[in-house]
């Protein structure tokens, strides 16, 4: 089962007043591993989203074990659970790196609609085929 990698390293303005990370980062973090994940397997999609296409978040969910700190390693890895029509669902583990190995600290899950802007609307539009071929490989 393959999975995409995000490598992240926590940093001081990713912590709250107590010194482990604010929650929301972790939502942050889905979203910046589904662009690294265009950047890299389909850079035709960036190209589109200039063009009136929109990957709309629709729900976001985290589920959290272990408190992270600053300089805390992490792994975020991506998988395909659904694309149907026009949503793509994604599902998301957080694995802290150490000396002595990796532990899940947080599991996640983000769906996207992909739409097209037509003037002040946005209409469901099929995920773009190019889409599709890059994440059937990461399918769970």
């Amino acid at each position: 089962m393959q999975t995409y990698e995000y490598s992240h390293i926590v940093s001081f303005e990713e912590t709250n007043l107590v010194g482990n990370v604010y929650y929301v980062n972790h939502l942050k973090w889905q979203g910046r591993c589904r662009e690294m994940f265009l950047y890299d397997h389909a850079p035709e999609v960036l190209a589109e989203l200039s063009q009136g296409l929109a990957l709309a978040t629709v729900r976001i969910s985290c589920e959290y074990f272990s408190e992270l700190f600053a300089f805390d390693r992490l792994a975020i890895r991506m998988q395909l659970k659904n694309l149907h029509q026009n949503r793509i669902t994604m599902l998301f583990e957080y694995w802290r790196l150490n000396d002595a190995g990796e532990d899940l600290v947080a599991r996640g899950e983000q769906q996207v609609a992909c739409m097209r802007r037509e003037g002040d609307k946005t209409v469901p539009v099929p995920v773009p085929q190019v889409l599709q071929a890059a994440l059937q490989p990461y399918a769970a």
